[in-house]
């Protein structure tokens, strides 16, 4: 059994495309990365799109997907579509699918348009000496206060799903990928706060994306440099405890 969706915009050019996926992920040799899920960019008819092909599901997720709650790629393509209509940058969903064995979710695959970008923001974040570095940074949280007006909360708000082009006349654009783990929701000042926990920056860049985020939304700069580093804190802290775990698990084998 097979699900898809399809954006109207490209159904006559990617229908075709989409139920053949296996087979065009399968030969195209352009991956650009590959963890637990592999994206990849095609050629279709003079379109650049790329390709995730998400992990097939353990086996109680599989369950899951297939009855309880939608699937990654079916997140993905109805996210993309939903911050597309708020006015923010994504690359444009083309569609996803889905292929069923024995009524259980198996593999799937959401596809969007390749979106032209020069760098993530994990490189200005991480190197001091970057290029443009404070004005970047600075207007990545005007893009981040933005997404918070919007009610956007991207739960996976990482330094490599933020992407960033460089318009070349001192100013960026930004797009977030990675977007099948979105909440539309009225954000507080905490919860704007803990969205950077995922940055994994220094506390010195912390500290300055806190005080121009208070700048930004007329919030008390003392109140958002201590909630962005406890945030960020509570998080290490927990990722910390839990490799050590993992690591004390193994020693015991």
């Amino acid at each position: 059994m097979i699900k898809y969706t399809l954006n109207p915009k490209y159904t006559l050019d990617f229908e075709d495309f989409l139920l053949q996926i296996q087979e065009h992920f399968s030969s195209g040799t352009q991956t650009i990365h590959k963890a637990r899920n592999e994206l990849k960019v095609i050629e279709h008819k003079g379109y650049k799109v790329v390709v995730k092909a998400f992990k097939v599901p353990n086996p109680l997720n599989k369950f899951v997907y297939a009855y309880i709650r939608a699937g990654k790629a079916k997140k993905s393509y109805e996210n993309g579509m939903k911050l597309m209509a708020c006015g923010v940058a994504t690359p444009e969903p083309i569609g996803f699918i889905e292929f069923y064995e024995n009524g259980m979710l198996h593999e799937s695959f959401f596809v969007s348009m390749q979106y032209d970008y020069d760098f993530v923001i994990r490189e200005p974040l991480y190197d001091k000496n970057f290029y443009d570095r404070e004005s970047i940074v600075k207007q990545f949280v005007l893009f981040t206060f933005s997404l918070h007006q919007k009610n956007v909360f991207h739960k996976d708000y990482s330094a490599g799903n933020i992407l960033v082009a460089n318009k070349g006349d001192g100013t960026y654009d930004f797009s977030i990928v990675d977007i099948n783990r979105m909440q539309f929701r009225t954000i507080d000042i905490k919860k704007a706060m803990e969205n950077f926990n995922k940055l994994w920056a220094d506390e010195e860049t912390l500290r300055f994306i806190g005080r121009e985020y208070a700048k930004i939304s007329g919030n008390d700069e003392e109140e958002c440099v201590e909630l962005i580093l406890r945030y960020d804190r509570k998080l290490k802290n927990f990722v910390q405890r839990r490799r050590a775990l993992k690591a004390l698990l193994i020693g015991k084998k």
